[in-house]
């Protein structure tokens, strides 16, 4: 099985840890300065699935970049496995709504950006065929992005960052331009793609259902400069149900702690 092959290869790729501490980050806007984030402590266990669920610009996407090592926290720290994160690295992959497909490169040469950039492209052939059958695209390969629907296009842009053998996976809202039926299929992929390979997800969305069915605890932010106002851990097995009473009832609580009430 192609997951098996992926997950073998990435033997050592175990998930990484990831400790927020006590982070908080501004931005020069007109030469004021924009808080975004204030006090965050957070920690992400290796190979654990986490959502951010918060009011739009309170800063989620922003904690996806320190995780990236895009950028530095104005003060405080983000560390992997204990050690301070003060740049971007293969390892840490980052998932934009957007595919951010070169136009002019079939999917194949696409999905061989990382291993070209890093030289090891003549070595990487079989991992980039990997990648494109787990997605589901090996039949696509020499098609060019225009020719691609929605899904197929984000499908892509996975398999881009599953080449590279991430220790952590940063989701910032990829699925939110899907029509409904393609968004129901690529969180299953999701899913399945995480629970074969071990690496640690990061997930941003605004659908609450979809933080529930996909991650082990929701992360509640608050608006703008984000604070975490609350968790919920979400025990419950895979696969999970939409219509599961215990999936309903905590759809509700994070409603409410997001200031939306029955």
């Amino acid at each position: 099985m192609v997951a098996t092959t992926l997950r073998a290869a990435s033997a050592n790729a175990a998930g990484l840890a990831i400790d927020f501490q006590t982070v908080s980050h501004q931005y020069d806007l007109d030469g004021q300065p924009l808080p975004v984030l204030r006090q965050i402590d957070l920690n992400v266990g290796p190979g654990e699935f986490i959502a951010l669920l918060g009011p739009s610009g309170c800063g989620k996407s922003t904690l996806l970049r320190l995780a990236a090592g895009l950028e530095r926290p104005t003060t405080g720290d983000v560390l992997e496995d204990g050690t301070s994160i003060a740049s971007p690295d293969p390892s840490r992959v980052l998932v934009f709504q957007d595919p951010t497909l070169f136009p002019w490169r079939t999917v194949r040469d696409n999905v061989a950006i990382g291993p070209e950039a890093r030289g090891v492209l003549a070595g990487s052939q079989k991992r980039i065929d990997d990648a494109l059958r787990l997605v589901k695209l090996e039949a696509f390969a020499s098609a060019f992005p225009h020719q691609l629907s929605g899904g197929m296009a984000q499908r892509a842009a996975l398999a881009r960052a599953l080449v590279n053998d991430p220790h952590l996976l940063l989701l910032d809202e990829p699925l939110g331009r899907l029509d409904s039926l393609t968004r129901l299929t690529m969180q299953e992929e999701i899913l399945s793609l995480w629970r074969h390979a071990g690496y640690t997800v990061i997930l941003v969305t605004h659908d609450v259902e979809e933080a529930l069915l996909l991650s082990q605890r929701v992360i509640i932010l608050s608006e703008r400069p984000a604070r975490i106002k609350s968790e919920v851990v979400v025990d419950l097995p895979y696969p999970r149900r939409r219509d599961d009473p215990r999936i309903v009832a905590q759809r509700q609580t994070i409603l409410e702690f997001l200031g939306f009430s029955a």
